[in-house]
C-alpha cells in the first residue's frame, strides 16, 4: 500500500487520472446520491432555463435537469463501455492467446477473420451492426465488442507468442501437461497484462465511437439518459442554449482525459 502511494506521488499523471477515474466511478455507482431530480421529469414550464443555483447545469429542451441526465448518464455511458470492452478483451484476448499458442491452421484462419473486420473503419462498422440489429443498449455492446475484438485479439496474440519462446512454457509441454492447461495455467497470467494495457488505452477510443453513436440516434435511445443521446438531443438548441451540449460534452472529455492520464503514468518508469 505505501508503495503504491509513493508512486501516486512521485507520478502526478497517475495521481491526478485516479482520482478523477474514482470520483467518476462513485458517481457513476450511486448517482442516486448525487442527482438532485429524476434525469426524465419532464416540465416544460422550466424548458431552456440556463445553469443557475436551482439548476447547476441548466435544463433541457424539455425541461430535465441536466446535471440529474449527466449524472445518471455516467452510469449508462461508462457501464456500456466498460461492458463491450470487456466482452471483447474476453473473446479476443482468449482467441488471441489459443492463436499465438497453436500457431499453424488455427492462427491463420482466425487472423484472416480478424482482418476482414479490420477492413471497415471502426465507426462504420457500429453503424452498420446496430443499424442492422437495431438501437438497443444490447446490440450496442455488441457492436462495441465487434469493433474492438480485432486489437485485444493482436494484443493477446503478439504478448502469446513472446512468452512461449520462454523455457518455462517449453518446460510445461515437456511435462506432458496438455494444451488446455498450459494456455489457462501457465500462459494467461502472463498475458493478461498486455490484455489489461490494452484495454485503457482503447477505453477513450471506444467512449467517443459510443457517443459518436449516440449522437446518430444508434445508441441508447430517449428518454435513458446517455452522454452521446444527450449531445444528439442538444443539436438543435446549441446556439441559443449551449449548455445542453457543453456539460455532456465536459463529462465525456474529463472520463477521458482520466483513463489517458492513467495509461500515460502507467507507462512511465519513475
Amino acid at each position: 500500500m505505501s508503495a503504491a502511494l509513493i508512486r501516486l506521488r512521485r507520478n502526478p499523471a497517475l495521481a491526478i487520472g485516479s482520482v478523477l477515474a474514482l470520483c467518476i466511478a462513485v458517481v457513476a455507482l450511486f448517482p442516486g446520491l448525487f442527482a438532485p431530480r429524476s434525469p426524465v421529469a419532464i416540465d416544460m414550464g422550466r424548458a431552456l432555463q440556463p445553469p443557475s443555483a436551482a439548476f447547476w447545469f441548466g435544463t433541457d429542451h424539455v425541461g430535465r435537469d441536466i446535471f440529474s441526465r449527466v449524472v445518471h448518464g455516467a452510469r449508462v455511458t461508462l457501464g456500456i463501455v466498460g461492458g463491450s470492452l470487456a466482452l471483447s478483451a474476453l473473446i479476443g484476448g482468449l482467441s488471441g492467446m489459443v492463436a499465438g499458442y497453436l500457431r499453424g491452421l488455427t492462427d491463420l484462419v482466425s487472423g484472416q477473420f480478424i482482418a476482414v473486420i479490420l477492413s471497415f473503419p471502426p465507426i462504420f462498422l457500429g453503424v452498420m451492426i446496430t443499424g442492422i440489429l437495431g438501437s438497443n443498449v444490447a446490440n450496442l455492446v455488441l457492436a462495441l465488442a465487434v469493433v474492438y475484438l480485432p486489437l485485444f485479439f493482436r494484443a493477446a496474440r503478439s504478448a502469446a507468442m513472446v512468452e512461449c519462446a520462454r523455457p518455462y512454457v517449453e518446460a510445461a509441454q515437456v511435462l506432458g501437461l496438455g494444451d488446455g492447461r498450459v494456455v489457462f495455467r501457465h500462459l494467461l497470467p502472463n498475458v493478461v497484462p498486455a490484455i489489461l494495457t490494452q484495454y485503457i488505452i482503447l477505453f477513450p477510443l471506444a467512449l467517443q465511437i459510443q457517443a459518436a453513436l449516440g449522437f446518430l440516434g444508434l445508441g441508447v435511445q430517449p428518454p435513458t439518459p446517455d452522454w452521446g443521446a444527450s449531445l444528439q438531443e442538444s443539436k438543435d438548441y446549441v446556439l441559443f442554449a449551449s449548455w445542453t451540449a457543453i456539460f455532456p460534452g465536459l463529462a465525456l472529455i474529463v472520463s477521458s482525459l482520466a483513463v489517458i492520464l492513467i495509461g500515460r503514468g502507467l507507462q512511465s518508469r519513475d
